[in-house]
């Protein structure tokens, strides 16, 4: 008997080691952090380029004139391959993140061109175009300050072939919102951003 409730304990210790093991050694569950070209974490406030995956489709985003008047500017991609654009940061909704990571709400910005036009240069979804029934992507957004008045600020960056793709789905907000990839669409003979059917495929490249 004495030895059958020594086992009974030492099955218990074991059991109750093996559990403990499990779930102390068991990684939390992060989304997959989002790399840049050199295989390295993409980090918030850290200039890079976005450049397209596909070869020889353009160059990265810059901003340009949407009329013939200097302003409104909008967001282009550079007709030339080997022109990479202006360069962009991310600022995630938990600023104490250093590290980006896919589907999780952030804000873009150009932080290191003069702004111009508008009273940021952080991106946001414009109003509807009825002209050209698009929602283009524009600057003159906020920064942080999550809610339903900034719902326009937000983005976020998803897996997509063998790159990423940005697109505009904020999860900052308990209510439905639209949710869109973030493309390039023909305007006046060049590429501009927009909310699309057809994602834009890019890679971050350190500047």
């Amino acid at each position: 008997m004495k030895s059958i409730t020594i086992l009974l304990l030492s099955f218990l210790v074991f059991a109750t080691f093996t559990n403990f093991v499990h779930c102390t050694l068991e990684p939390p569950e992060y989304p997959e952090q989002v790399l840049d070209t050199r295989g390295k974490p993409v980090r918030a406030d850290t200039s890079y380029y976005i450049v397209p995956i596909m070869a020889r489709t353009g160059g990265g985003l810059a901003l340009r004139s949407t009329t013939r008047k200097f302003c409104p500017l909008g967001i282009f991609q550079e007709v030339k391959d080997d022109y990479p654009g202006i360069p962009i940061s991310f600022y995630p909704v938990n600023p104490k993140k250093g590290v980006i990571r896919v589907s999780t709400d952030l804000n873009i910005d150009f932080p290191k061109n003069r702004v111009q036009c508008a009273k940021s240069n952080v991106w946001k979804v414009d109003s509807y175009d009825q002209y050209t029934k698009m929602f283009y992507i524009a600057i003159g957004g906020v920064k942080g300050n999550p809610g339903p008045k900034t719902i326009n600020n937000w983005f976020k960056i998803e897996k997509y072939g063998r790159g990423y793709k940005l697109v505009h789905c904020p999860s900052v907000v308990q209510h439905k919102v639209m949710c869109k990839d973030v493309g390039v669409v023909k305007y006046n003979g060049q590429k501009r951003l927009a909310l699309s059917d057809a994602p834009f495929g890019v890679m971050f490249k350190k500047a």
